[in-house]
């Protein structure tokens, strides 16, 4: 499984597919079979209690996923995820949400990984482990993957 487009690249596009007016997400590393991203920390992520909420957990890891996807597909935007789940495992301080992903396999219709969540404000604590996998499109005349 190796890496065919670098992070500069991947960051273009989803910011260009999202139609992003400011950036959201920064990609700190692709390499084979991995990502690090950063989904960029705002209030709006927060909930009662002053902790990061669920739906911006989730938000960080389908868009560490859609990069780890995109990384060694190519410029394929009409990958979508198929499946997705989060077990929460600690309170998450207020913070960047750092989002380790690594590709468990990729085959011709479908890519299949997992992440692990961080807090900037607790970066020795993982607070959520995910598992996700994303449908690929399959593009006419183009070779299948094997």
């Amino acid at each position: 499984m190796q890496a065919t487009l670098t992070a500069q690249q991947v960051s273009d596009l989803i910011h260009l597919g999202f139609a992003a007016k400011r950036p959201m997400l920064e990609i700190e590393e692709i390499r084979d079979g991995y990502v690090r991203t950063r989904l960029l920390y705002r209030d709006s992520m927060l909930r009662p209690g002053k902790v990061l909420s669920g739906p911006a957990m989730f938000t960080a890891a389908d868009l560490a996923m859609y990069a780890l996807v995109l990384s060694h597909v190519g410029p394929q935007l009409m990958a979508v995820t198929a499946n997705l789940n989060i077990n929460f495992l600690n309170k998450a301080a207020p913070g960047d949400i750092v989002a380790e992903g690594r590709l468990l396999k990729l085959g011709r219709r479908l890519a299949v990984m997992e992440a692990s969540l961080y807090s900037s404000a607790q970066p020795d604590i993982c607070v959520a482990h995910v598992t996700g996998s994303y449908a690929l499109p399959i593009s006419p005349g183009a070779a299948p993957r094997l």
